[in-house]
């Protein structure tokens, strides 16, 4: 009885802090970055703005079809990925991109709070489903994480399992590799960039599902290659969850 009052205490002081961090560190809408309600996360009227991720969806990936007839991408009509199957909350536009490049490289880091709402709230019952048994952040190099002073993907890994009460294994996953950014290179040039880019920190035989985290899903190549990694130390199935994927062209 004692020690469940104590927990039950520990609970009530918990919220009591969350709510003075509000008070001293008003939530803001992640899309136009103006203070917002709580129980809002994002303002009603960016909320009309921002392109939800809808069917019809790639099968394998998860990206938005211009095509009702199509079951894959064009992308993944293309070529085979090491991941089973991935989920995105947006469609990367214009206000999807300026919400991102904030919580990358301008230390929004609150962001990842409402982002992780949104994500498990849109695809909470797929990833239990999946019988996930870890969510894994795609790393940063640590020359990059030193220089930025985080791993966004990191944050974004947390707040997800914490909703979702899944261990995340921040450090299991190394990038061994400081790589180029995907995004200046062309399909060949990111393949030959990924190459050898990650490495496991310990054996992870025991976690057969795994849920790999990222902010951006464009051509796959970095969450494929992080998914190689993890098959060939044990995992049997690999899924995906991004915050924005691009459009199927």
């Amino acid at each position: 009885m004692i020690r469940k009052n104590f927990i039950k205490c520990l609970k009530g002081l918990r919220r009591i802090d969350e709510k003075i961090l509000d008070l001293l560190y008003p939530p803001r809408c992640p899309i136009c970055d103006k203070v917002t309600l709580p129980e809002d996360r994002i303002c009603p009227e960016c909320r009309k703005k921002i392109h939800i991720v809808s069917e019809p969806v790639c099968m394998r990936c998860g990206k938005p079809l211009s095509n009702q007839r199509k079951e894959y991408c064009f992308d993944c009509e293309s070529r085979s990925y090491n991941f089973t199957q991935g989920k995105a909350l947006w469609v990367y536009g214009k206000l999807e991109k300026a919400s991102i490049y904030r919580f990358k490289y301008q230390n929004k880091r609150e962001y990842a709070k409402i982002y992780a709402s949104e994500l498990t709230q849109r695809y909470g019952t797929w990833i239990r489903n999946r019988k996930i048994q870890a969510i894994i952040p795609i790393p940063l190099h640590k020359s990059r994480k030193k220089k930025r002073g985080y791993n966004q993907a990191e944050i974004l890994a947390k707040e997800m399992g914490k909703i979702l009460g899944i261990p995340v294994y921040a450090n299991l996953l190394v990038r061994v590799r400081d790589t180029k950014p995907q995004k200046t290179l062309d399909e060949a040039e990111r393949k030959n960039n990924l190459k050898r880019a990650f490495k496991m920190s310990e054996n992870i035989v025991q976690l057969k599902y795994i849920l790999l985290v990222d902010d951006i899903y464009t051509t796959g190549s970095t969450l494929d290659a992080a998914a190689a990694v993890l098959k060939a130390a044990g995992a049997l199935q690999v899924y995906t969850c991004c915050i924005s994927i691009g459009k199927d062209y």
